[in-house]
């Protein structure tokens, strides 16, 4: 009986197959693994990078990618996730979303016949953090024993990063103003799976011998009436020169993006020598190549 992978997770791919999946993101030609396949994309919020990154992904393997935006299917509104995820792996070799709760994507996988890739949810970024990873390789040549200080708050981004820091023999601290910390769930995710997160509320203290500093925005998608109060919250927490210049001359920063220039980091940080922004939003497309080549190749 043949399993359906599906790929909710940073740690649904074995610590092995993460790195076939980093390997097989720097063949520059790869083979035609989607001829005649098709994936399904549904986003419930826009994005630019991984809309472009995933449909270029699949039309670089060879197959061809189908675009629906929320209100063309009313997720649990028009029709259940459930029965919106039986007809697409109907049609498609893969089902890929951007959804706001994470518990979607868990029900549409649960029922459906194809791999369920995560594009994104409130949980987790596990795409993102195959770029990420890409990238500070790329840097180093090695990703075992890198330091990875996440600076700011413990978002979906940094739930799926440190957990892939983890996989690959990384060390992964997070700096946080207090109350923007993971959350029970998250300690309760991380402890299930006997990972120790290094936590603190000092910038300082977390940039210190880091070979990655790395910021996301202060507030997120659908967290827009809590700008104002995070923008008091986490003016401590800018990566700025200052905070750059105690971290390793090597020290390497990254950001996700979309950046709120001036806010979560500087333009002179973002625009810096020390930036690997567009190195990491270019790995978007060759690290969901090699995705795709693994789950569907």
């Amino acid at each position: 009986m043949t399993i359906t992978r599906h790929f909710l997770e940073i740690d649904d791919l074995s610590p092995e197959e993460l790195i076939d999946v980093l390997n097989r993101s720097e063949i520059g030609n790869p083979p035609p693994y989607l001829t005649r396949q098709s994936v399904a994309l549904l986003f419930e919020k826009p994005s630019t990078r991984t809309r472009h990154s995933i449909e270029a992904a699949v039309t670089q393997l060879g197959g061809n990618s189908v675009y629906t935006r929320p209100e063309e299917v009313g997720i649990d509104v028009r029709e259940t996730a459930e029965d919106i995820s039986r007809t697409l792996s109907a049609y498609h070799s893969a089902i890929a979303a951007r959804v706001f709760e994470h518990t979607i994507l868990e029900r549409m996988a649960s029922v459906s016949k194809v791999p369920v890739i995560n594009l994104l949810s409130n949980e987790s970024h596990p795409v993102q953090t195959l770029a990420d990873l890409l990238t500070i390789r790329q840097e180093f040549g090695s990703l075992k024993g890198k330091k990875i200080a996440f600076v700011g708050d413990a978002c979906n981004v940094a739930f799926s990063l440190a957990i892939g820091a983890t996989m690959v023999g990384a060390n992964f601290v997070v700096a946080h103003p207090e109350k923007y910390g993971f959350d029970v769930n998250d300690n309760l995710k991380f402890a299930s799976r006997n990972i120790q997160i290094e936590s603190t509320t000092k910038c300082e203290m977390a940039v210190s011998n880091a070979d990655v500093i790395y910021t996301d925005s202060w507030y997120a998608m659908g967290q827009e009436d809590e700008a104002e109060q995070r923008r008091i919250d986490f003016i401590d927490y800018q990566v700025n020169d200052d905070l750059m210049k105690l971290a390793p001359e090597h020290a390497i920063f990254m950001h996700c993006l979309p950046a709120h220039r001036g806010e979560e980091a500087t333009n002179s940080v973002l625009d810096g020598p020390q930036s690997r922004i567009w190195q990491q939003a270019e790995n978007r497309l060759h690290s969901m190549r090699g995705l795709l080549s693994v789950l569907l190749g």
